[in-house]
C-alpha cells in the first residue's frame, strides 16, 4: 500500500465554516481524481503516454482503441487537476517522469495506481456495505472482486521485493533461523503471493509455504509463481482456512497485513501456534497505527479508517462470530490476541523505515 511517514498530519481543527467547507470540497476533488485516475489506469492511457510518448486525444484514442470523444475529456480533466502535462496546438498531453513512476511502475515504492482501483473497487459495492452498516452484517473479500483482490497485491509487491529481504536481515535472530538450511516457512494470507516469493528469495535455502482462504489470490499466487521460476520448486501455494493449519513442522510463520482481516484472529494465531517447530516463532505485520485513539489523528490513521469503514471491518463482518477488528488494530489488541492463542511472547520487532507498518514477533518460550 502507500508509503508516508507516519508523523505526517493534514488533520486540523476545523473552526470556521469556511474551512469545514474547503476541507468537504478538498475530499470531493480528491474523490474525483481517484476515478479518473482508475479509468486512465484501466484503459491503458497512461501506459500508453509513458510507452509510446505524448499524444493527441485522437492518437491515444488510437493507440489504446477508446472513443476519442471521452479520450479528450479525460485528457483536459489530467491536464486541469495537474497530473498530465500539456502543450502545442492541437494539444499534446504528456506524463512526466514522476508521472510515470507514480502510476505506471509496478516495481516502484512509489506506484499508487493500485490505490484508485482498491478505493473505487470498495465504493461499488456501496449498496451492500450500506445495508451491512444497518443490519450488522458484512461484505466479504470474494464480493469486492477482482479490482480490490489485485489491488491489494499491487500496492504491497513493490514493498515485498525493495524492503522486505533487508529488514528480515536486519534482526540476527529473524534471519539466523529462516536461513538454516531446510528451513519450512509458513505465509499466512498469502494473498498475490509476492511475500512468499520475495522470502523464498532471500533465503534459498528455506521452503515456504502460502496459504490464502480466498481461491481466486490463490489462483493469482499461483500465476505469479509461474513467472518467478528462481524459486518455484520451494515455493507452494494452497487455499485453506488458517485455522487448519498442519501442527508442528514451521520453524517460523508469517501474516503480512492479514490479521485484522480475519474474523478469529485467536483461533488462527493458535494453529498457528500448534503448526510451529520448537523454537519456532510467528511474525506479524500489520498497520503502524496510533497505541491508543486521538482525534484528529495524522494521515496515517486517516488512511487506516478509511479502509477500514470500506473494506477490512465490512469483511471481517461477513463471517459469524468475527471479531470485527477493523484495520486500526492497536498493538494492545494484536498482543492480547496473540496472548489468548497461547503465545507468551509478543515484542515489536526493530524494523524501521517500513511505510506505515509495524513488525510483532510472536513466541512461546
Amino acid at each position: 500500500m502507500i508509503r508516508m511517514s507516519t508523523s505526517t498530519s493534514s488533520s486540523t481543527h476545523l473552526d470556521s465554516v469556511d474551512a469545514y467547507a474547503q476541507r468537504v470540497l478538498d475530499s470531493v476533488l480528491g474523490t474525483m481524481d481517484t476515478l479518473a485516475i482508475l479509468i486512465g489506469d484501466r484503459l491503458g492511457w497512461y501506459r500508453s503516454l509513458a510507452d509510446d510518448g505524448p499524444a493527441t486525444a485522437d492518437e491515444l484514442a488510437e493507440r489504446t482503441g477508446t472513443h476519442p470523444r471521452y479520450t479528450r475529456e479525460w485528457l483536459e480533466q489530467q491536464a486541469v487537476t495537474g497530473l498530465l502535462d500539456v502543450d502545442g496546438d492541437p494539444p499534446h498531453f504528456a506524463l512526466s517522469a514522476a508521472g510515470r513512476e507514480v502510476l505506471t511502475d509496478p516495481h516502484s515504492l512509489a506506484y499508487m495506481a493500485p490505490l484508485a482501483r482498491m478505493i473505487v473497487g470498495a465504493t461499488m459495492q456501496l449498496p451492500d456495505l450500506l445495508e451491512a452498516y444497518r443490519n450488522g452484517g458484512g461484505v466479504s473479500w470474494s464480493q469486492f472482486g477482482r479490482d480490490v483482490c489485485e489491488s491489494q497485491a499491487d500496492a504491497n509487491r513493490p514493498l515485498f521485493e525493495k524492503a522486505l529481504p533487508d529488514a528480515l536481515r536486519s534482526v540476527p535472530e529473524v534471519d539466523r533461523v529462516l536461513g538454516q538450511p531446510g528451513a519450512q516457512i509458513a505465509d499466512i494470507g498469502c494473498g498475490g503471493g509476492w511475500s512468499t516469493i520475495m522470502i523464498a528469495r532471500t533465503y534459498p535455502d528455506a521452503t515456504v509455504q502460502g496459504f490464502d482462504i480466498d481461491a481466486p489470490s490463490v489462483e493469482m499466487a499461483r500465476s505469479n509463481l509461474a513467472e518467478n521460476a528462481d524459486v518455484a520448486q520451494r515455493v507452494t501455494f494452497t487455499q485453506c482456512d488458517a485455522s487448519e493449519l498442519p501442527g508442528g513442522n514451521f520453524q517460523a510463520a508469517f501474516a503480512f497485513e492479514c490479521v485484522h482481516d480475519m474474523p478469529r484472529p485467536v483461533e488462527v494465531l493458535a494453529a498457528v501456534r500448534r503448526s510451529l517447530a520448537p523454537g519456532g516463532f510467528m511474525i506479524v505485520m500489520d498497520e503502524a497505527v496510533a497505541d491508543t485513539f486521538t482525534a484528529p489523528g495524522d494521515d496515517v490513521e486517516r488512511l487506516m479508517y478509511g479502509y477500514s469503514l470500506s473494506i477490512c471491518l465490512p469483511d471481517g463482518m461477513s463471517h459469524t462470530p468475527s471479531a470485527g477488528t477493523g484495520t486500526v488494530m492497536r498493538p494492545a489488541t494484536l498482543r492480547r490476541y496473540a496472548l489468548e492463542a497461547g503465545f507468551t511472547e509478543v515484542d515489536v520487532l526493530p524494523i524501521d523505515d517500513f511505510g506505515f507498518f509495524r513488525f510483532y514477533l510472536l513466541r512461546t518460550e
